[in-house]
């Protein structure tokens, strides 16, 4: 049987010379970074030699940069902060959003009593940036949570847009670019946004870290309480291993940038063709086939199968060795339709199955000829 893992966008692989940097840090430099022996001072000196290189990434300074347990926990920092903190009395957002903001702005409305609204999108899923702007025309103090590349259907936001929109109406900005770190360069002075959330399990880093950009001044109080690591902003003892991998997993990423890019572009275009050549009436959910407003990473089918057929879908895929999903891997094992989906299709064509495969530099055209001549026989049987 085949083994053919084209779920990336739910997590990626680690890179070999991620494990061997962490293992090496495991084995050498397990001291606490709040220790002022010198086991202590190596992890210290070690953990801020990490913020600052992924701070050089994005143009900003190291004390900009707060590590957390991923992009969840930058997500909820961020958002539950500026209400409680900043006084916002407003939200807007989409609501084809990761559930970390949805649910989060949800239980803030339900806390704090904060208005929601949400901005307009077409039928692909695309931020309409007029009324975003319409939106804005308030006095009320406002948050703006966009994500940067949607994880399921791989929209790109112009997030340089949106940012300057919310910048010339004295809103703030946070974006979700779980999606994007480690795929796209953002250069954090020419894009203003104030709060970004990263988790470095996306870029073939490890699971449970992460890290959340806050531009400072923000004026910020913590959201975990304890100690005085991570700038007072997150107490409990820095997970050195994990921050070491992310930070080798992002180095190795920009470094590899253009050539990795380059290859898994050939990757998506090759597959969409082999679809369409080989499915009659296959298409594709948002704007993924679109080459400069799609990530190029993934890619979300809806496959000609009927109503009685689709529950059966994935259950084949996986009897064949194929990994993929029908939505973020965060809401696998629910019976509802994705809610990204829901936002943007008609009943009908939300009747048929639509499956997200998402690609990374492991992956060949060999692999994805075989998974196409299974949804072949599938969508044939």
């Amino acid at each position: 049987m085949e083994h053919v893992y084209l779920d990336n966008a739910a997590t990626t692989s680690l890179r070999p010379e991620v494990i061997e940097r962490m293992t090496k840090v495991l084995n050498e430099n397990y001291g606490n970074a709040s220790s002022t022996h010198s086991f202590g001072r190596s992890a210290k000196a070690l953990l801020e030699q990490c913020r600052k290189n992924i701070a050089g990434y994005f143009n900003v300074s190291a004390a900009e940069i707060i590590f957390t347990s991923g992009g969840t926990e930058a997500d909820n920092l961020a958002l539950r902060s500026v209400v409680r903190d900043l006084g916002v009395e407003r939200i807007v957002t989409s609501k084809i959003e990761h559930h970390a903001v949805l649910h989060t702005v949800e239980q803030l409305q339900k806390e704090y009593n904060v208005k929601v609204e949400y901005v307009n999108l077409d039928s692909c899923g695309v931020v309409d940036h007029n009324h975003l702007e319409e939106l804005l025309k308030v006095e009320d103090k406002t948050v703006v949570s966009l994500m940067h590349i949607n994880n399921e259907i791989g929209n790109i936001l112009d997030i340089k847009r949106v940012a300057d929109l919310c910048k010339s109406n004295n809103a703030l900005f946070h974006s979700d670019t779980v999606q994007s770190v480690g795929h796209y360069y953002l250069d954090l002075q020419d894009i203003k946004i104030d709060f970004l959330a990263a988790s470095a399990h996306k870029f073939h880093g490890p699971k449970g870290v992460g890290f959340c950009f806050i531009r400072k001044e923000s004026g910020l109080k913590p959201l975990i309480f304890g100690g005085e690591q991570e700038r007072g902003y997150r107490a409990g003892t820095e997970s050195i291993h994990n921050i070491v991998g992310m930070d080798e997993a992002l180095k190795i990423s920009y470094q590899n940038l253009e050539t990795e890019s380059s290859y898994i572009k050939g990757l998506k275009s090759h597959f969409i063709s082999a679809l369409k050549k080989k499915i009659s009436g296959v298409s594709f959910n948002g704007g993924c086939e679109d080459k400069v407003n799609s990530t190029y990473t993934l890619v979300n089918v809806c496959l000609p199968i009927t109503p009685e057929k689709a529950p059966m879908l994935q259950f084949q895929l996986d009897l064949k060795g194929i990994a993929c999903s029908k939505g973020s891997a965060c809401q696998s094992g629910s019976n509802q339709q994705s809610h990204v989906l829901s936002a943007i299709l008609d009943n009908e064509k939300l009747k048929k199955p639509s499956v997200r495969f998402s690609f990374s530099k492991f992956n060949t055209k060999d692999e994805l000829d075989y998974v196409v001549s299974v949804l072949k026989k599938f969508v044939n049987s």
